[in-house]
């Protein structure tokens, strides 16, 4: 909650961001799960996006996202899925 709240607050965001301190939900989601990082294994989040529709039905899910081309990819999915 800490780390978060001093994320928002220097890069000035004008919208919450939430917490998980239990990862109920990013359990749920099955994006936590066992990562390697320099030989070693532990359990960590995993870098995933669900792009979720307004009726709140999972319309697609991103698994091992690349940040550098993944807002493009959205952007792409969420056009496609506003005119569908």
């Amino acid at each position: 909650v800490a780390s978060h709240k001093k994320f928002a607050e220097k890069y000035h965001l004008n919208f919450p961001l939430l917490s998980d301190e239990l990862k109920e939900t990013i359990r749920a989601y099955r994006a936590w799960g066992e990562k390697k990082f320099m030989g070693k294994t532990f359990e960590g989040a995993l870098r995933m996006t669900y792009l979720i529709n307004p009726q709140g039905e999972i319309e697609k899910v991103y698994e091992n996202v690349n940040p550098a081309v993944h807002a493009d990819e959205i952007l792409k999915d969420v056009r496609r899925l506003a005119h569908a």
